[in-house]
């Protein structure tokens, strides 16, 4: 039988090299390179081995096998990218694989960068040669749990396998696949990168609606947070105050002019700044 890249193989060593073993199958040899061993290693014993190709394109071996091969999936991470080419993913040999453009989103910055994890699988192109490949969306599906309405406005942490124009999906650490409107973000995350958000809704079908926004108390500390900042930089005063014009609050702040009522009046509330005549004051000692 052939020696096929992406397979496991069990061969024989029939000879000894400077910088390996050439191993058999009695047909086909293939080297085990020096870096590819992982010890204890018996030369008489029969080598179970995974197949790939090196950087040079021959076939080779190494006795670390792989969760990822060809027709297994499994979690990748991003270990580099080149341009026109791709990203590099580890699936943790000594080679990285290689994530053709082609399976890569068409805007560069929502390509994943590296410690990204990606779901994915093994291929052969037309040529023979070995490269990674996005598993389809409903293999992802396929591993994820259904979501109780216990779920509901709980944090989440996953990871993004799909970008569509609507939003981005998502699979979360416990396994559960969410969905994240455009309008519940405020930047698009890129393929396989990892997000935190709350879940806004859990769906008849287990899944979740997850928001990357903050919750209100959440983003209001943050104004608060800006305003005194601002403050801080102009001597603990500032021109603006509650009856300030929207169009000056959103090119100052970049928040509409409710938000930063809400935040203002809450530092008024804590007794934190006063407003006199247009002007906000911060309150000696706070």
């Amino acid at each position: 039988m052939d020696l096929t890249p992406g397979t496991v193989a069990e061969l024989t060593v029939v000879r000894e090299a400077p910088f390996g073993y050439f191993l058999s199958n009695g047909t086909e040899d293939v080297l085990l390179h020096h870096r590819d061993i992982v010890e204890p290693f018996d030369p008489e014993a029969v080598q179970t081995v995974f197949l790939y190709q090196d950087h040079q394109g021959r076939l080779a071996a190494t006795n670390v096998i792989p969760d990822i091969r060809l027709g297994t999936y499994g979690w990748a991470e991003v270990a580099g990218t080149k341009e026109k080419l791709g990203v590099f993913v580890s699936i943790g040999i000594h080679k990285d694989m290689l994530l053709s453009v082609d399976d890569l989103p068409p805007i560069r910055s929502l390509w994943p960068e590296k410690g990204d994890r990606l779901y994915i699988t093994l291929d052969l192109d037309k040529h023979g040669r070995l490269f990674a490949k996005l598993a389809e969306e409903n293999m992802v599906r396929d591993l994820a749990k259904q979501a109780g309405r216990e779920m509901w406005n709980k944090d989440v942490t996953g990871h993004v396998f799909r970008l569509t124009k609507a939003g981005s999906s998502i699979i979360t650490d416990e396994g559960f696949i969410g969905f994240i409107h455009e309008s519940q973000r405020k930047n698009e995350p890129r393929l396989g990168q990892k997000v935190e958000g709350r879940v806004i809704d859990v769906k008849e079908d287990g899944t979740l609606n997850v928001s990357l926004l903050g919750r209100a108390y959440e983003a209001l500390d943050k104004d608060a947070e800006n305003i005194l900042a601002y403050m801080d930089s102009r001597g603990g005063k500032m021109p603006y105050w509650d009856k300030s014009m929207p169009e000056e609050i959103q090119e100052r702040f970049g928040i509409s002019k409710a938000a930063f009522k809400r935040a203002l009046g809450r530092l008024m509330k804590n007794g934190t700044v006063y407003q006199e005549e247009g002007w906000t004051y911060r309150k000696e000692g706070k």
